[in-house]
Formats: C-alpha cells, structure tokens, sequence
C-alpha cells in the first residue's frame, strides 16, 4: 500500500504545477538555509581525534604575580600558553606514553629552482611525538628522530604542497631545503593533512580553521638557533631579562603543551602530577598565586577557547527560524492544494476507504513533497556552501558538507513536510462524503 501511496504522491506533483513548485521551492529554501549553517557548525565543532580525544590533555598552571590576583578568576590567555621552563620540565617528566611542546614559526623559504623566487611560509615547531599525537599522516618517509630531537638537529618535514612547490612531484626525502635562513635535511613530506578543527592550532596566528601548516622542525632545533615565534605571548611576571635566553629563563608564557596518557583513566594520575609540580614550584619562589592547577582534555579544550562561538550558534538557530517561517508557508499551501481535492476525497471515502487510508495517502504526498525540496534544498545548500567558502580561508576549510549532513538534508525536508501535512492532511479527512457526492 506504501508503494501505491508513494506512486499517487508522485503523479500528485504533476497537479497544481505552480502551486507544488512553490511549495517544493519554499521548503527547499528553508531546508538549504539551516543546512548550509549547521554544516558549518558540525564541521567547526566536530572532534578532530574522536578515538582519543579524552586521553590528550592540555595542563594549564597559573605563573603570574600575586599582585592583581582575585581567587575564582577564570585564566585568561596567559594561562593557556607555557613557559619555556614549564615545558621542559614537563617533557623531562616521563608522563603519559607520548609528550609534545611546540611553538609556531614563519620565514622565508629559498627554492632551490630558478624559476621561483623566496617566499614566506608558516609552520611549526614541535618535539617529534606531535606527529604521531596528532595523527598526521606520511606520503614520503617519517618523523625525525628521538636523537634529533635530542640534539636539536637541522632536519625538517614538509607539507605536500611545500614539497610540491619545490621539488614536483618527485620524493624529497634525504634532499636539503634551505628555511628560515638555514639548510635544513627532509626527512618525510606530510600527505594532504584536512584535519578541522585543526586542536594544535586553536592558539596561533592560523587558528583553529586556518590552512595547513607548511613545514615543521624540531622544537630543540628552533630553540638552539633562537627561532622567533609566530603567535602570541604573554610576559606579565616580574622576572624578564631581555634577548632570546632571558626569555626562555623568564616567566614568559608562548608554548603550547600537550600530554597523552593511555587512557582516559589516568586523568587523576596526571592531575596529581601537576598538583604536586606545581607545589614544588611554589617552594621555588613561583605559582605563588596558589591558583588551581587544571587539566583540559581536547573537547573541553576547544570549548574553553569557544571554537565555537555565540554567534555561529545564534546563525544556526537564527536559520531554524527562517526554515519555521518555510514550514508555516507550506502550510498554508498544502492546505490551498488538498482542499481541491475534497470531491476525490468524498468519492473515496464513498467507495470504503476509511479516514485512517486518507490520512496515509495525503501524509505520504506530503513527504514525496519533502523529498522533492530536499533535492533541491541540496543543490541549493552546495551553491551556498561555495559562496560561504569563497569568503575567507577559514571558512571555505569548514565549509564542507559530509555525508552524515547530506543525509540529513533529507531527513529535515521530509520531517519538515510530514509535519506541514498534518493539519491538511487532517483537514482533508473530515470531508463528509454524501454532501460531497450530492455536490457533485
């Protein structure tokens, strides 16, 4: 009976013409505006390591002066960077199976071909478990070394474009690039990398939707040759010394520090640790703010930054407004198209079939309804999502839709129109057959 219903709903479409394209476009307008958001919003909020999100933890540890200090603050940015004393005392540590410190970095890159001059790049400046914390894939060769990392050698790994732009499409792995001023040794070349949320970025001038980073050196390495860094910096202690190493001794917070345990369960077993560094520290002259020592893991992390912030949250709900405004349209027009049709009604209710069949054959046009503006809802939510991307970088590396949001581009149109068919749908089942019949 559902395929019989589905087949008049079909054949429905062809009546009315303009009518059931006004309706099919007014649903689909509504349904392609608060689909374009919440892919957005979907894209922006989605957890960028779903299976081990809640094993990467940030640690955040108050540094500043007492003076200033009111208990029950909520950290600001300074707290959710490290110092440089911090970070190496964390990666000396041994806490959790990996550890990285990083921090960014930009400056020319000196092609080796003739055909293109200088250029700036970005990139970052981590220890070598990043890559396998962060789950950065490989096209050629691998990280650096633990030995590299441990003597700060010069050696590198690019981006696939990086690698692209200037060498082709051949391998350069054991080949040298001259950075930042320096020859520095490929050891691997990054596949395309789209990860979004980008978490090591959330701080730093490329942000959280930003592009992919175009090369990374080891942390030691930048350290040892006074690497300035790309990002931000919060030197509020009182204890400062000028130049580069007055800044890795002083309380200057500009490094970025991630832990990964082996399970979510060791949580109060980092927590201690940083409970009890922390006291040590204060015995040291430092922490004497005696502020609460925190842990955040990735998604907490990402809401403490607002990723995600009020105003895309107030665009989608804003776009579910619009498509209520659809929704009462189609309404109005459904109610318009079924009441043409009471005669056919009263001639099928004269013939036996019951309020219950009426009600399942009109339900079910609405939904051929929804699924027909869904399609166009589609097409339309793709014109606006390249629009949207067209923008800026940040939004066209968001501005994706997947399959779980293209399935719900359908699933919203045909929920959208059931729900518009009811009260038609249940105005034409109180159709009294004799005066129908007598009409006629």
């Amino acid at each position: 009976m559902f395929r019989y219903y589905f087949t008049l709903g079909l054949r429905s479409l062809r009546r009315n013409r303009a009518l059931t394209a006004l309706m099919v476009l007014t649903l689909a307008v509504g349904v392609a505006a608060s689909v374009s958001t919440v892919t957005i919003l979907h894209a922006m909020s989605g957890d960028p390591l779903p299976h081990k999100s809640d094993r990467m933890f940030v640690p955040m540890i108050d540094i500043l002066p007492v003076k200033g200090y009111v208990p029950g603050d909520k950290p600001g940015f300074s707290q959710a960077q490290m110092s440089y004393i911090d970070a190496r005392n964390f990666m000396a540590s041994k806490m959790g199976v990996r550890r990285t410190v990083m921090y960014g970095v930009a400056g020319p890159v000196e092609p080796a071909r003739k055909d293109i001059g200088s250029f700036n790049a970005q990139g970052i400046a981590p220890t070598r478990d990043f890559f396998s914390m962060f789950d950065a894939p490989f096209l050629y060769g691998q990280p650096w070394s633990e030995a590299d990392d441990a003597s700060g050698a010069d050696v590198i790994v690019l981006s696939r474009a990086l690698a692209e732009k200037l060498v082709g499409s051949n391998n350069p792995v054991g080949q040298r690039v001259t950075v930042l001023g320096r020859p520095y040794m490929v050891t691997g070349v990054l596949a395309t990398w789209d990860v979004v949320p980008r978490p090591h970025r959330i701080i730093g001038s490329k942000g959280a939707f930003g592009a992919e980073d175009e090369f990374f050196i080891p942390f030691a390495s930048a350290i040892r040759h006074e690497t300035e860094h790309d990002g931000g910096m919060s030197c509020n202690g009182d204890n400062n010394a000028p130049g580069y190493q007055g800044r890795l001794a002083s309380g200057c917070t500009w490094l970025q520090f991630w832990f990964e345990m082996a399970s979510s369960g060791e949580r109060g077993q980092l927590q201690q640790y940083l409970d009890a560094y922390a006291g040590e520290q204060r015995k040291l002259g430092r922490m004497m703010r005696n502020a609460p020592n925190k842990l955040y893991d990735l998604n907490e992390w990402m809401a403490f930054l607002k990723v995600v912030d009020n105003d895309n949250k107030l665009a989608a709900w804003l776009a579910f407004g619009f498509l209520l405004l659809c929704l009462v349209n189609t309404i109005g027009l459904l109610l318009a198209k079924f009441s043409v049709r009471a005669s056919e009604v009263g001639i099928r209710r004269a013939l036996g079939a019951t309020r219950r069949d009426i009600f399942r054959q009109f339900l079910i046009e609405s939904g051929v309804i929804g699924l027909a503006g869904g399609v166009i809802g589609l097409l339309l939510a793709f014109g606006a999502l390249a629009v949207v991307s067209q923008q800026s970088k940040e939004l066209g590396t968001v501005a994706h839709m997947d399959v779980p949001m293209l399935l719900l581009t359908f699933a919203m149109s045909v929920l959208a129109a059931l729900l518009a068919g009811l009260l038609p749908t249940w105005r034409a089942c109180q159709v009294t057959p004799a005066i129908q019949l007598k009409s006629q």
